[in-house]
C-alpha cells in the first residue's frame, strides 16, 4: 500500500476513536431526562437544564459571607444537656460523702447564727449577757466538731467496739437521772443530770446514738450467722432493750426523745428485712402504748388537740403553737431580717430551742426555710444512698438509723411548728439550742462520713486526689534523662 493512503487511513481512525469517545462522554443537548438509576456527569449540568424552571434561592446577604447557616438544635436539647450534666454529677463516688459534709456543716453554721439571733431576748430576760446562749452552743459545736473530725477518721471495727461500752454507759446515766438529788427537771421532764455551773447533760440524747450503734453491731452479726429469718433472733434482745431504753426516758416524762427512739427501732427492723406481719405487730403494739401514754396525760391531750390551731384557745392552751404560725406568716417571701424578730420578745416560748424554725421563718422568711429543708433533704439522700450502696452490713445498718433518727426528728419538729403534729419537745438536729442534742448528733454525721469515704469508688478517688499519689504518679511517668553534668 502506498505510503500517503496509510497515513490517511490511520488518520480516519483516528477521527472516528475521537468522535466514539465524545459520543460517550458528552450527552446530546436537551435530550430529556436521563435514564432512572443514571446520575448527571459533575459540569455538565448547565448544559442539560431546561431554559425555564425555578431558581435556586439567592444565598442571603450580610455579614456570613454567603455560607449557609447550621441547623438550630431541636428544643428542650440544652435542658437535656444540664440535665445529663447533674446526672452525672449526682452519681459520682464522691457526691454522698460532699453532700453530708457540706449540709451538716451548712446546718449547724446556719443554726449558729439562728440560736444567736433567737436568743438574745430570752438571755436579757434571764439578766444574763445577750451572748449567753450563744456562746454556750458554740463551745458546743467547736467539741462536737472534734467528735465529728474522730468519728470520720475511726475504722469500723473500732464504732463496733464502743457499742457494747456506750450502751452500757448510757443506761447507767439514764438510772443516775431518776434517783433523787442527782437527777434535776427542766420543763417538767426529769431527764437532766447537773455537771455544775451553767452546764447540764440529758443522757437520752445519748440514747439514740447508743441504740443505733449497738443495734446495728447486733443485726450485723446476727446476719453473719443466717439468722434473721428466724423472727425471735430478730426481736430478741433488740426490741426488749430498746423497750428498756424507752421505758427509762418515759419515767422523766420525754415523750418526743421516746418517739425518736421508736422510729430508730422501727428503721433498724426495716432494714433487717421484718416480715409485714412482725412489723405491723411491733408498730401495733407501740401505736397503742403511746395512745394510753397520750389519753393518761391531759397536758399530751392538750397538745395533740393543738393541730392546725388559729386561735391560742381556752387558757391559751395552744398559745405555743399559734405564734409559731404567726412568725411563719410574718416572715413574706425574705423575711424581716436577722434580729427583726417580734415573736421572739416574749411572745413566742422557747424561741431558740423547740421552735427556732419558726424564727428562722420570720427572720428569713420562705427562701430561709426552703433552704433548711433542702439541707435536711441533701442530708438524708446522701445517708439512704450510703446505706444502699454498701456490702457491709453493719455500715448499712448503722448509716439507715442514723438517717432513721436525723430524719425524723426533722420532720417532728417542723411538722410541730407547722401546725401539722403536736409538739413533742424535741430540737432540730444539729440547728437548735442545746449541747446534750447537738454532740451525740455530730458525732453520728461523723460516722456517715466515714461510711461514706469506706465505699471501694470513693476511697480511690480519695487517694487520686493525695498529693503523694499524684507526685508518685508524675515520677512514674516522667523518664530520667542524662543532663551531661560531671
Amino acid at each position: 500500500m502506498p505510503a500517503d493512503e496509510s497515513s490517511a487511513a490511520r488518520g480516519a481512525d483516528r477521527s472516528r476513536a475521537g468522535a466514539a469517545i465524545s459520543r460517550a462522554f458528552t450527552p446530546p443537548l436537551l435530550a430529556g431526562p436521563l435514564p432512572a438509576g443514571r446520575a448527571e456527569p459533575a459540569g455538565l449540568v448547565l448544559r442539560n437544564r431546561p431554559a425555564t424552571g425555578a431558581r435556586r434561592p439567592a444565598a442571603p446577604r450580610g455579614g456570613g459571607g454567603g455560607r449557609s447557616t447550621a441547623p438550630r438544635p431541636p428544643r428542650g436539647a440544652a435542658v437535656r444537656r444540664m440535665y445529663e450534666r447533674a446526672r452525672r454529677a449526682w452519681d459520682r463516688p464522691l457526691t454522698a460523702y460532699y453532700l453530708i459534709l457540706g449540709s451538716s456543716l451548712l446546718i449547724t453554721v446556719l443554726g449558729l447564727v439562728m440560736v444567736y439571733s433567737a436568743s438574745m431576748i430570752k438571755a436579757l430576760e434571764l439578766a444574763k449577757p445577750g451572748t449567753y446562749f450563744f456562746r454556750k452552743q458554740f463551745l458546743a459545736a467547736v467539741i462536737g466538731a472534734g467528735l465529728m473530725l474522730l468519728a470520720s477518721r475511726m475504722p469500723v471495727k473500732l464504732n463496733r467496739a464502743l457499742a457494747y461500752p456506750l450502751l452500757t454507759g448510757t443506761v447507767f446515766l439514764m438510772v443516775l437521772v431518776q434517783v433523787p438529788g442527782i437527777g434535776m427537771s427542766v420543763n417538767g421532764n426529769q431527764n437532766w443530770i447537773y455537771l455544775g455551773g451553767p452546764f447540764q447533760l440529758q443522757p437520752s440524747e445519748f440514747g439514740k446514738l447508743a441504740l443505733v450503734l449497738w443495734g446495728a453491731d447486733l443485726l450485723a452479726r446476727k446476719q453473719d450467722k443466717r439468722l434473721l429469718t428466724q423472727w425471735k433472733h430478730m426481736l430478741v434482745p433488740l426490741v426488749p432493750v430498746a423497750f428498756m431504753l424507752l421505758g427509762l426516758i418515759m419515767l422523766g416524762g420525754d415523750m418526743g426523745t421516746a418517739i425518736i427512739l421508736t422510729a430508730i427501732l422501727f428503721g433498724l427492723l426495716w432494714l433487717a428485712g421484718a416480715p409485714t406481719r412482725l412489723f405491723a405487730g411491733v408498730l401495733a403494739f407501740a401505736g397503742l402504748i403511746g395512745f394510753l401514754l397520750i389519753k393518761t396525760s391531759p397536758n399530751r391531750m392538750s397538745r395533740l388537740g393543738c393541730i392546725g390551731a388559729s386561735e391560742p384557745g381556752p387558757g391559751d392552751s395552744c398559745w405555743q403553737a399559734v405564734h409559731g404560725i404567726y412568725a411563719l406568716a410574718s416572715g413574706g417571701w425574705f423575711g424581716s431580717g436577722l434580729g427583726a424578730s417580734v415573736e421572739k420578745w416574749g411572745q413566742l416560748p422557747e424561741p431558740h430551742t423547740d421552735f427556732i424554725f419558726a424564727i428562722t421563718g420570720e427572720e428569713l422568711g420562705l427562701a430561709g426555710t426552703l433552704s433548711v429543708l433542702a439541707l435536711f433533704a441533701a442530708l438524708g439522700y446522701a445517708g439512704i444512698r450510703v446505706a444502699g450502696r454498701t456490702e457491709d452490713p453493719f455500715v448499712r445498718y448503722a448509716a439507715g438509723g442514723v438517717t432513721t433518727w436525723i430524719t425524723a426528728q426533722a420532720v417532728i419538729n417542723i411538722g410541730a411548728v407547722l401546725g401539722l403534729l403536736p409538739i413533742a419537745g424535741v430540737p432540730l438536729p444539729l440547728f437548735s439550742y442545746g449541747g446534750s442534742a447537738l454532740l451525740p448528733t455530730m458525732f453520728a454525721v461523723g460516722l456517715m462520713i466515714a461510711f461514706a469515704r469506706e465505699d471501694p469508688a470513693a476511697k480511690a478517688a480519695l487517694a487520686m486526689r493525695r498529693p503523694g499519689v499524684r507526685w508518685k504518679t508524675m515520677r512514674r511517668r516522667v523518664t530520667k534523662r542524662p543532663s551531661g553534668e560531671r
